[in-house]
């Protein structure tokens, strides 16, 4: 059996257009799309590597939001490091830590939660960046739906050179992996 690095993933969905939320936040744009749920980079081949979560105050208050309006419940096992600067309710039954701290102060503390698994960036898009500006980003997953939304919340608000790694389609999705190589303003070719 060969033993792996545990990876830092951003794994999302994306319009065509690069946004993960239109502007007031909603998703519906997501849930009406055909997938593959044992398909190529499904999510549940990919949570079964995932051993801790990093997720952006709006992405919590979006999926307690559901939560609380009764159309889901708390579906990770794995304990959930939530980045906010203000005091959110807490989701009964999960395994939460809050902070207001940078991220590189609080990835070592997510890998050692991980327990040898990955870390994901579960969102959102700055988050990720913040990650990926402290050279702490391994890998953007995106799953591209025929969408476009023309605003929104930004997929990845940086400017990032990135590597393919895998393509593949899942019923309506183009489905991408990169590694990620760093920040570029005008040094493409490096």
């Amino acid at each position: 059996m060969t033993e792996t690095t545990p990876k830092t993933v951003y794994y999302t969905a994306t319009t065509l257009d690069g946004f993960i939320a239109d502007p007031a936040d909603s998703l519906d744009w997501l849930f009406v799309q055909e997938i593959d749920e044992k398909g190529p980079m499904n999510y549940d081949e990919f949570i079964a590597r995932v051993g801790a979560i990093a997720m952006g105050a709006a992405t919590y208050e979006w999926i307690r939001a559901w939560i609380t309006a009764g159309r889901d419940k708390w579906t990770y096992s794995m304990p959930a490091v939530v980045f906010t600067h203000r005091d959110l309710p807490v989701v009964e039954g999960a395994d939460l830590r809050f902070t207001a701290g940078d991220v590189r102060a609080v990835h070592a503390e997510l890998l050692a939660a991980a327990g040898g698994k990955d870390v994901w960036v579960v969102g959102g898009g700055d988050l990720a960046g913040q990650f990926a500006d402290a050279g702490l980003l391994d890998e953007l997953v995106a799953t591209i739906a025929p969408v476009t939304l023309g605003a929104g919340r930004p997929l990845f608000p940086r400017r990032y050179a990135l590597r393919l790694i895998d393509v593949a389609r899942n019923g309506a999705f183009a489905c991408t992996r990169y590694a990620v190589l760093g920040p570029r303003t005008t040094d493409w070719a490096s």
